[in-house]
């Protein structure tokens, strides 16, 4: 990066600590850790600065995790003190998400970059879909299956996660709110899987990117460290925001936002694709 000229640099280090605030402020209000805005944004930024495309989605995803990191302890405090988090299910997931964010880093090693961009973009039109329908005719049952299915839910959440450099929430509060989990319950219980997720994905996506060829100075494996450093400081001044008015707006707004939201950054990641 040290060839990058700083007219183009300065503009990149706005939109870097512009797009940590709203991260940071999604993050909370849709217990999403923010990775459905940083992916894409970051994916646009090494775009930018011409790295090699082989490079650009997977440390777009992997450098997402590692923002997700304080992001998501910060959201799944808040929404924690309001007694909204699921505990028991959290303990349930533990070890079978872990065990699904490994299986996605090792994947990441090895798949063509588009599989990242389909992933995203399956996985959030579905979700957008059904909350932009009011649920209507969306429902699984009114509760989860069994503890062993529950622990397969688990592991998927995490495979795709992985893959998609999210905290989980996208994944998290389809499955909730197809089993009749509250919008609210299901956002706070996706903020706390993201705590989950992000660690472990953060390192796999260290491992799986540890001297790939084209990666910058700043790398270590997928994870920009500069991407990091800009971004983290005002995610963490908005996070608190996010969550106080995820508590104050009614459910169908709440709904309706974040299908819109979804919607926007799978367009995007189409238009990449068919371009």
């Amino acid at each position: 990066m040290g060839e990058i000229e700083v007219a183009t640099l300065v503009p990149v280090i706005v939109a870097l600590i512009v797009a940590g605030a709203a991260i940071g402020f999604l993050a909370g209000l849709f217990g999403i850790g923010g990775g459905a805005i940083s992916v894409p944004v970051f994916f646009e930024l090494y775009r930018v600065l011409d790295y090699p495309e082989a490079v650009q989605m997977p440390m777009a995803v992997g450098t997402s995790l590692a923002v997700i990191i304080p992001t998501s302890l910060n959201s799944a405090r808040g929404h924690y003190l309001r007694g909204t988090v699921d505990m028991a299910l959290i303990k349930l997931w533990a070890i079978p998400v872990i065990l699904g964010v490994v299986a996605g880093s090792v994947i990441a090693r090895h798949a063509d970059p588009v599989v990242f961009q389909l992933v995203f973009i399956a996985v959030a039109v579905i979700n957008a879909a059904k909350l932009l329908l009011g649920g209507a005719g969306w429902r699984l049952a009114d509760g989860l299956p069994g503890p062993g299915l529950q622990r397969v839910y688990g592991g998927v959440i995490g495979v795709l996660s992985a893959l998609m450099g999210i905290g989980g929430g996208a994944i998290t509060n389809l499955l909730l709110t197809l089993h009749g989990y509250d919008i609210r319950r299901a956002i706070s219980t996706a903020a706390a899987v993201g705590v989950l997720i992000a660690l472990p994905g953060t390192l796999g996506y260290i491992a799986a990117g540890w001297g790939k060829p084209g990666l910058p100075v700043d790398a270590l494996g997928y994870v920009s460290v500069l991407t990091f450093a800009l971004t983290i400081p005002t995610t963490l001044l908005t996070t608190r925001l996010g969550v106080r008015l995820a508590h104050s707006l009614p459910k169908r707004v709440l709904e309706t936002g974040f299908g819109l939201f979804l919607l926007t950054v799978c367009a995007r990641f189409v238009w990449d694709i068919l371009a």
